[in-house]
């Protein structure tokens, strides 16, 4: 029986995505990465990183840097306790600068080419499959291969589909919510195996054969496949079984709504609520705003003092007006403060 797997992007996945990293220094990963692919071990999936590294043919990086870059974020990995069955990557552009990597391949995402040889390779059942990234460019490549597909969508820059985007089957606000949407899918099927076909998966029975285009190089994807070292086997942990929910629901009208589809709409709501709430904690620190809200308290704390000398003196004296003075400036300078950090 093959095996399954989930297909990973790297940069803006795993590590940072600071650019074009040439330089093992630049190396930082993720939030939650190491935890988030020990959970997807435990679930039985090997993790193969497919990752564009046009940053050779463009002579920004040489590929014996990329090596070290590459063994820096296994190293980061290990430390964690986290492993990885293999990495795939293509250094080919075709508009490169350097004539040896200067090509078109079947292996540059969106194309599938990396993700099927891993399944060859690693007999990889693309089926039962997941491919994630931070860009539609993965998403096609995972549906053109026959997988199903995660994005990674977080703000503040939300990432919108152009007409020609293949919209992916779920969307993740990073890698650890994407582990998370694996699981209760695996869940699933084992609860209703006949219906644990994904739409892109029925969609592409007859996927677009990448190498009928005329007057393209040959594919050529330069690879990189761990060793594989003996472990101890990770028991998955056990979780209560949920109770069985009525096969349909009925509806206004006579339609009738499977339980599998009112999962995926719980999901699609609760992501949309999730994403509305974290947009807030995006926002950018403003040092600006900070210093006109402090000036406008200094503001008030003028205009107290001034009816306070006005309200206990017989007669308006000169503190009143020094006071509202004051109480202008700092105004004035508050507008401008806020202002400027618009």
């Amino acid at each position: 029986m093959s095996d399954k797997a989930v297909f990973l992007d790297r940069d803006g996945t795993l590590i940072e995505d600071t650019g074009y990293i040439n330089n093992v220094e630049m190396v930082r990963l993720l939030a939650g990465v190491p935890e988030a692919l020990v959970h997807l071990k435990r679930l039985g999936y090997k993790l193969i990183v497919v990752s564009n590294q046009s940053g050779v043919a463009r002579g920004i990086i040489r590929e014996e840097v990329l090596s070290q870059i590459t063994d820096r974020m296994k190293q980061l990995l290990g430390l964690a306790g986290a492993y990885l069955d293999g990495i795939y990557y293509c250094p080919y552009h075709p508009d490169g600068a350097i004539e040896k990597y200067r090509r078109d391949t079947d292996d540059r995402k969106p194309k599938p080419g990396m993700l099927m040889q891993a399944a060859r390779e690693m007999e990889i059942d693309l089926t039962r499959s997941w491919a994630i990234g931070d860009s539609y460019r993965d998403v096609e490549a995972g549906w053109r291969a026959g997988c199903r597909t995660i994005l990674l969508n977080a703000p503040p820059e939300l990432k919108r589909p152009r007409p020609t985007d293949v919209h992916p089957d779920f969307e993740a606000v990073n890698i650890k919510e994407a582990a998370n949407i694996i699981h209760r899918q695996d869940l699933m099927r084992k609860e209703t195996p006949a219906a644990s076909a994904s739409p892109n998966v029925a969609a592409t029975s007859n996927p677009p054969s990448d190498s009928e285009e005329a007057g393209r190089a040959p594919a050529v994807t330069t690879v990189e496949r761990t060793d594989v070292v003996e472990e101890q086997p990770i028991a998955a942990p056990e979780i209560a079984a949920e109770p069985s929910a009525p096969a349909e629901a009925d509806l206004t009208g006579g339609q009738r709504l499977s339980a599998g589809r009112t999962e995926e709409l719980l999901e699609e709501a609760v992501r949309h609520l999730k994403g509305i709430h974290q947009q807030g904690l995006f926002e950018e620190f403003s040092a600006l705003k900070l210093a006109a809200g402090v000036l406008q308290m200094l503001v008030l704390f003028c205009a107290v003092m001034a009816g306070w000398i006005w309200l206990s003196s017989t007669q308006v004296n000169q503190g009143v007006f020094v006071a509202l003075g004051f109480g202008i400036l700092f105004q004035l300078m508050a507008l401008t403060l806020y202002i400027s950090s618009k």
